[in-house]
This record gives structure tokens, C-alpha cells and sequence, in this order.
């Protein structure tokens, strides 16, 4: 199984020191956090959709390998709540193209008051080209039905897991032959981090029936995310797998 570690995003104040030496401007810290890891999750284009030009400036400033996972717009999840999603989604894909082969999942993070409609999802799901992967975040407990995890099946959708203070928020099902893992919020200290034990779980139940799996962590207060994905990707190559 291949394991791709890394962390939501990667411009953050707090990480000077931790990840990115003093002085270093923010002008490489891409280059500086590729140095490190073999993907990101990049949330740019969920608050201000960037284009094509600059998704082609990080894939020239990664090395080959390199992966970055895209959190879809706003407009798209949270002002449009997955209606009439062709145009925007047809505008993300032309922006995200300047990745070309750096281009991860795209995430559909939707809203917490969002509540469950597998017609309007499936709709949007099926806007998606085949190649492209895409894993869906739910966070309403209405989605959690089989109406919905057959419409993620029958797409190779990911149903998005999440952990919030070490436990699952998201039933763990697997609706692709890859999966996605984002980590929000520790309960060890310094909080928000995650400790060895919550670590060691979660290598465990990735550990069967994927191919590939991406791991991200987004509880970047104070570097904990930095910390806790170097540790994960020790764990998981103690487990023998893969880690990109």
C-alpha cells in the first residue's frame, strides 16, 4: 500500500522554527516543505479559487513524485451546496490542470448544516472526469445511510475519514480502492497533537483493503500537524508500507 503524509496546507506564521528555518522567506517555503513531504493538501482554492498559472508555478517548484490534493470552493459546497455544480466545477478542473501530474484528489468538504441528498450529490460527482479522484467530507449525520455510500461507490468516490480528538467522526467506509484520512484535533499535549497511541490506530485501520491511501493532517496550531505527520510516516514505514 502506498501512503501519502502530509498536512492541510502550508503557509502558516507558526511553522517558522519548526519547518521552516528564520529568515527563510515564504517565497520557498513550498520548496521547503517539499523537502520534507510528498504531498500537501492545499485549501486555496476552497476561500479564493487560484489560476491556472499558480497551480502550474507549485507544480514547477515541487519535485517529480510531488502530490497536491485540492480542497474544492466554497461557491461549489457552501454557497451553491452542491446545486447546478457543472460550471464551477468545470472551473476548478481548468484551474487545477496547471498541476498536470502533481494533481491529487480533489475534497469536497461540505458544510456542517448541509444535510443529506444523494441525488444532488451524485449529480456533482458525476461532473468529475473518471481520472479524476475525488473524496467527499460529509458533516451532517444524515449522510450516513446506504443510499448515500452506494452513490460514493458507484462513483469511486472516497468517503473522506475524519478524526476529531482522536476518535472517528465518519463511519469508515471504504466506497473506493483508495482512501482518505484527514486528522483534525488531537487531545494530547501540547494540543492540538495527537498522541502515539491515536497515531498507532489509525495506522492500523488504513492498514487493509487499500491500494493508496492520502493522510492529512489539519491541526497546524504550532507546528502539532508538522510533528504529527513526521510520526505517522515512521509508524506507517514500521508497518512495512509504503510511505510517499
Amino acid at each position: 500500500m502506498r501512503v501519502h503524509v502530509g498536512t492541510s496546507g502550508w503557509q502558516y506564521a507558526d511553522w517558522r522554527g519548526r519547518l521552516y528555518p528564520r529568515g527563510l522567506p515564504q517565497r520557498l517555503w513550498l520548496e521547503r516543505y517539499a523537502e520534507c513531504f510528498g504531498t500537501v493538501e492545499s485549501n486555496n482554492a476552497f476561500y479564493r479559487l487560484p489560476s491556472a498559472e499558480i497551480f502550474a508555478s507549485w507544480r514547477e517548484r515541487t519535485p517529480p513524485g510531488f502530490v497536491m490534493a485540492v480542497k474544492a470552493s466554497r461557491f461549489l459546497t457552501h454557497i451553491k451546496r452542491l446545486k447546478e455544480p457543472r460550471e464551477p466545477v468545470e472551473r476548478l478542473l481548468g484551474a487545477v490542470a496547471g498541476l498536470g501530474d502533481r494533481l491529487g484528489p480533489i475534497l469536497l468538504q461540505l458544510p456542517p448544516t448541509l444535510r443529506a441528498d444523494p441525488a444532488r450529490l451524485a449529480e456533482c460527482l458525476g461532473c468529475f472526469p473518471a481520472a479524476i479522484r475525488v473524496a467527499v467530507e460529509p458533516r451532517h449525520e444524515s449522510w450516513w445511510t446506504d443510499e448515500v455510500r452506494e452513490v460514493l461507490s458507484a462513483r469511486g468516490a472516497a468517503l473522506c475519514w475524519a478524526d476529531r480528538l482522536g476518535r472517528p467522526v465518519t463511519p469508515l467506509w471504504r466506497t473506493a480502492d483508495w482512501g482518505y484520512l484527514r486528522l483534525h484535533e488531537g487531545r494530547a499535549t501540547p494540543r492540538p497533537s495527537y498522541g502515539d497511541a491515536s497515531l498507532t490506530s489509525w495506522v492500523r485501520r488504513i492498514g487493509d483493503g487499500w491500494s493508496e491511501v492520502y493522510v492529512y493532517f489539519n491541526n497546524d496550531l504550532d507546528g502539532a500537524a508538522v510533528r504529527d505527520a513526521e510520526r505517522f510516516g515512521r509508524l506507517v514505514k514500521e508497518r512495512d508500507d509504503s510511505v510517499v
